[in-house]
């Protein structure tokens, strides 16, 4: 049997059928279900649960006691604060089996989603969205939108390196004070004009 191209501690299991990319960690207690499908260069804290189907792009950091439910789809670079959950049933009861009332969640490259947020079902979390500590999302959220509360609702805008944006001028152009990159505001969508990073 050939050496594994990724770390998995003793005490995490893999099932038979998930594909890890190389250079990908699974620490303590972790585990990962058969046919889901884990990218490069992760890394998975202790106590991640993700579950059968679920799809983890390349470099995405997903912290301690972290639950990923299928069918749940996570592009590159996606950071999953500790704690946070992804839901799969809207309107789930131990009683009735709603496995066919599956709903999707996608996650645009480069989210943040902060400590202890919860994923309700069927959102779509555009690329470089940040979504704050303890928020529960039940809606889609834009690119780059910052979003925070119980239901989420959108507080403002951040840049590509995590940096809020403020100071927009009368045409909705700004530039993040930390990296340099620029934006302009059109039609309540914010469009990169010039990355930095």
């Amino acid at each position: 049997m050939p050496d594994k191209k990724y770390f998995q501690h003793q005490t995490s299991i893999v099932d038979e059928g998930a594909q890890i990319g190389e250079g990908t960690k699974i620490w303590h207690f972790s585990h990962i279900m058969k046919d889901a499908r884990i990218g490069k260069k992760c890394i998975l804290g202790q106590n991640v649960f993700v579950a059968e189907g679920v799809k983890i792009g390349d470099g995405c950091k997903i912290q301690n006691n972290v639950s990923i439910y299928s069918p749940a789809i996570l592009d590159d670079d996606v950071f999953c604060g500790p704690s946070c959950v992804f839901t799969n049933v809207y309107n789930p009861r131990a009683f009735i089996e709603r496995k066919d009332k599956f709903r999707t969640t996608l996650v645009g490259k480069g989210a943040t989603i902060g400590a202890n947020a919860t994923i309700v079902c069927g959102a779509a979390i555009g690329k470089y969205a940040f979504i704050g500590a303890g928020a529960v999302v039940k809606k889609n959220v834009e690119d780059y939108a910052l979003v925070v509360g119980v239901p989420a609702k959108q507080i403002g805008w951040v840049c590509k390196c995590g940096e809020s944006l403020k100071d927009f001028d009368r045409s909705g152009n700004a530039g993040c004070k930390s990296c340099g990159c620029e934006y302009v505001l059109k039609d309540n969508k914010l469009v990169p004009r010039k990355e930095k990073i």
